[in-house]
């Protein structure tokens, strides 16, 4: 059973929040989200979820959820907060049988599921702005590859998913994800949209699993190594963060070198200039150059 609760009412919010005897828990990064278009809009970008298998990361009071419900989906909720947990279980969802709770920090539990469920349909939620890059950098690292996520980010944390070489934000991090994903960056929300009402801007991305990997299975590892190496420290070259790093250990000076001119990419150039074929062209260099030292 689905309750009708008002989750567009900041009055609501707290009138359940005090007779349930707990308050919000700011090291939990949570806000709730007012608006009814906005959640609507969000689960709109997800795309068609009748019957399959949605996992939402921080539920929080079931805003989200409840429309996730309405479009017949199978929720499985990650929730940290025992007191959320509480209202979740015993009055937002009481036997609502395409509801799961899974109690707990989800950087630790998601990966039983994952092990005995295997990939999700979908995965959303408002993601915490302390926890929103590990989470997500989890599921590229233990290739939990759902064909759709949709999250709502800081700003901040989505232009770095969403960046292009030579941006700012270009990252290590845009690239783990970028391998396996199309992202792109759907809307911002403002600040008023939410209760309490935060400091940044939010931002929802889209993430669409690409038909086959930037980067072969065969020599992720590798690829990823150089990338680590690489954005270390932003301000040093390429070929001096190579050096200082794992590569480097491995192959010498005069590996790297080697390398970096097999592959095109001169020495003094700053990680953040590189594109995905760059560096993909710079891990089989380095490959090919070790099998010869």
């Amino acid at each position: 059973m689905i309750w009708d609760f008002p989750y567009d009412s900041p009055n609501a919010i707290t009138a359940l929040l005090d007779r349930a005897g707990f308050s919000m828990s700011k090291r939990f990064g949570q806000n709730f989200l007012l608006s009814t278009a906005v959640r609507e809009h969000i689960v709109d970008s997800i795309g068609p979820i009748e019957g399959k298998t949605v996992w939402e990361i921080g539920p929080g009071l079931g805003a989200l959820t409840i429309v996730l419900l309405e479009r017949q989906a199978l929720v499985t909720a990650y929730e940290i907060d025992h007191g959320f947990c509480r209202i979740l279980r015993e009055e937002a969802f009481v036997n609502e049988k395409n509801f799961k709770l899974v109690e707990g920090d989800a950087l630790k539990t998601w990966e039983q599921v994952f092990a005995e469920q295997g990939v999700p349909s979908a995965i959303c939620g408002n993601l915490p702005y302390n926890v929103g890059s590990i989470c997500i950098a989890r599921f590229m690292e233990k290739q939990c590859l759902p064909p759709r996520m949709v999250f709502t980010l800081q700003k901040e944390v989505a232009q770095r998913l969403c960046s292009n070489p030579g941006g700012k934000h270009w990252s290590a991090f845009s690239i783990l994800s970028q391998v396996d994903y199309h992202m792109e960056e759907l809307f911002n929300i403002n600040p008023g949209a939410f209760y309490p009402v935060p400091s940044v801007i939010s931002t929802v991305i889209g993430m669409t699993r690409r038909e086959k990997p930037l980067v072969d299975p065969s020599i992720r590892d590798t690829f990823f190594e150089i990338v680590h190496d690489l954005f270390a420290q932003r301000r040093k070259t390429v070929k001096n963060n190579l050096l200082h790093g794992k590569t480097g250990s491995r192959m010498g000076r005069e590996g790297i070198i080697q390398a970096l001119d097999g592959s095109g990419i001169p020495q003094a150039e700053r990680a953040e200039q590189l594109g995905i074929d760059q560096l993909l062209a710079l891990a089989k260099q380095v490959i090919a150059v070790g099998k010869d030292l």
